[in-house]
C-alpha cells in the first residue's frame, strides 16, 4: 500500500505541474505545450501504475478499495501542502517517484 501511495502522490504532482499556475509556482517558469502533454501523460501513467501495484498486492476486490483510499489520501495531502509549501510538495513527489517502485519490488 505504501508503493501505491507514493506512486499516486507522484502522479497527482505531475498532473498538478501540467497546470500553468502550479508549474510557475513550483519551478518559476511557464511550461511549454509539449511539457504539459508530457506531464499529463506521466501523471496518468503513474496513477495507472499505482492501480496495478494495488491490485497485484490485494486482488481486484480489495485492491480497488485500497487504491481509492490511497488516491484520496495522496490528493488531500497534496492539496494541503501546495498553498503552504509548494517546494516541499515537489520534493516529496521526487521522493515518491524514486521510492515507489522500490517499495513495490520490496513487497514481492
Amino acid at each position: 500500500m505504501l508503493a501505491a501511495g507514493l506512486l499516486s502522490y507522484a502522479g497527482f504532482s505531475a498532473l498538478c505541474l501540467a497546470m500553468e499556475r502550479h508549474h510557475q509556482e513550483m519551478l518559476g517558469h511557464r511550461p511549454s505545450p509539449s511539457r504539459k502533454v508530457q506531464l499529463r501523460m506521466a501523471g496518468w501513467a503513474l496513477l495507472a501504475l499505482s492501480l496495478w501495484v494495488s491490485v497485484l498486492s490485494a486482488g481486484w476486490a480489495m485492491g480497488l478499495v485500497r487504491w481509492t483510499a490511497v488516491l484520496m489520501g495522496s490528493a488531500v495531502f497534496l492539496v494541503w501542502l501546495l498553498p503552504y509549501r509548494p517546494r516541499w510538495a515537489l520534493a516529496l513527489a521526487a521522493v515518491g517517484l524514486l521510492l515507489g517502485p522500490l517499495a513495490a519490488v520490496a513487497h514481492w
